[in-house]
């Protein structure tokens, strides 16, 4: 079976070493496995929620294209395209827009970010937050579900952002699907094992701390950056200690296991720092000189990757645009020559209310939660080894009848044959606890024809 991966890439800054051990050569390597059918874009309608430089934009987009193209990435294989190249991607964030709700946005991390440091510092919540960095993960949720992603490779800071595309996908397969599941559900593939990188004065490298050794630099400038990490103060012929180095670790994140080995017994038996760090100089240039040369050559070229991201994206709206003409269709966004549908009935008017989202947490186990239509949670399940198990406690709830709901101090909780089966979050008050069961109670009514 085929997977289909999605990967987004950030248009920002220049292109580091952390960038490539840690993101950009795993990636590539996982883009030529067999059963992969992979999708590369570059996030450029993201970059815009946090530069507002036209230049340093359209400069940055142009060093990330060459960089990933420089490292290896065969256009060949996996569909390589920048967001901003399909126009298909705004208008399903609109469509996606009109079904999520604002009680789930309220809940995304940089949001609320924003609000906490607002408030900590006496200021408006909302001071300088724009809709951009508001509805961010509804414009990501269109980027995954376009393509009907199985899997999102993401670090764990952005698994929220995963678990948000598939609530607002089975939102709209709810609302419109009619038995039609038109999104997949994607999935968060955690990358546990990223290489982080330590810069040149031992912290993670990155730009904000101004410690990074750039990528695709000229040899000499490599050369310069190297010979500025931080090392300790012992002398050429004292034993130096390979795991508190940082330069050792910059080594091992680019060396063979037989390089590294010997690279430790000679630092533990007196190596000189600054023979090391020719060594290290010696071993990054033989890895990217190629990658350089290739680089700087598209560079110069851009015509040639205009080329290349033009042929990407006609091959990603290949899918895009007969897949948006459905998702049009589903909405009522139909040509007034096609025969008119039935008006829908109140049954389906009913089912805009609350819905269930089935979820799967880090430790394998399985959940789902009950939402009101305004996005607020009702329930959230017990944890459940199986998905099976999950969904048929899903589908008796959905079935109505009596519920045994107890109530617990400001909170309550659903059981099914003597067992807990969902807990509620905790309310202000005793009103509040009752007014929500009469909404439980309400949502899992049987519907009426």
């Amino acid at each position: 079976m085929t997977t289909r991966i999605l990967t987004g890439i950030t248009t920002t800054g220049t292109p580091h070493l952390g960038n490539y051990a840690g993101a950009i050569r795993p990636a590539i390597v996982a883009s030529r496995q067999s059963n992969a059918d992979s999708f590369y874009f570059l996030a450029d309608y993201h970059a815009l929620i946090k530069c507002d430089d036209p230049l340093r934009i359209q400069r940055s987009r142009l060093e990330i294209a060459a960089t990933w193209l420089a490292a290896g990435l065969d256009v060949e294989r996996v569909t390589f395209y920048r967001q901003s190249d399909i126009p298909e991607i705004p208008e399903l964030t609109w469509l996606l827009t009109c079904v999520a709700a604002k009680g789930l946005l309220n809940r995304a991390h940089a949001y609320k970010a924003s609000v906490d440091k607002n408030v900590e510092a006496g200021e408006d919540p909302d001071a300088g937050v724009s809709m951009g960095l508001f509805s961010y993960p509804v414009l990501m949720a269109a980027d995954i579900l376009m393509f009907n992603a199985h899997q999102v490779p993401v670090g764990r800071d952005q698994i929220q952002h995963v678990e948000m595309a598939r609530d607002i996908g089975q939102r709209f397969n709810h609302l419109f699907g009619n038995g039609k599941e038109f999104f997949v559900m994607p999935e968060a593939l955690i990358e546990e094992s990223v290489a982080t990188l330590p810069g040149l004065d031992g912290r993670k490298m990155s730009k904000s701390y101004d410690n990074t050794i750039p990528l695709f630099s000229s040899a000499k400038e490599m050369k310069d950056a190297i010979s500025r990490i931080v090392t300790d103060s012992r002398l050429p012929g004292e034993a130096k200690d390979p795991d508190n180095s940082h330069l050792f670790t910059l080594y091992q994140a680019f060396a063979t296991g037989e390089q590294s080995d010997q690279f430790r017994a000679d630092l533990l038996q007196g190596l000189g720092w600054g023979e090391a760090k020719q060594r290290l100089f010696q071993l990054l240039d033989s890895e990217l000189s190629e990658a350089r040369e290739n680089y700087h050559r598209l560079i110069e070229r851009p015509a040639d990757l205009e080329d290349i991201l033009q042929a990407g994206a006609a091959k990603a709206r290949r899918i895009a645009t007969p897949f948006l003409g459905e998702l049009r269709e589903a909405v009522g966004l139909r040509s007034f020559r096609a025969a008119p549908q039935a008006v829908a009935t109140g049954k389906k008017k009913a089912s805009k209310g609350a819905r269930f989202v089935s979820f799967r947490e880090d430790d394998g186990s399985f959940r789902f939660r009950l939402l009101a239509a305004d996005g607020e949670q009702l329930l959230l399940s017990r944890n459940f080894a199986d998905g099976k198990a999950a969904g048929a406690v899903t589908r008796l709830l959905q079935q109505g009848g009596d519920l045994d709901i107890r109530s617990e101090g400001a909170a309550f909780s659903v059981w099914l044959g003597g067992d807990c089966v969902a807990d509620s979050p905790s309310f202000a008050d005793a009103a509040a606890r009752d007014a929500a069961i009469e909404s439980l109670k309400l949502a899992l009514a049987p519907q009426q024809d």
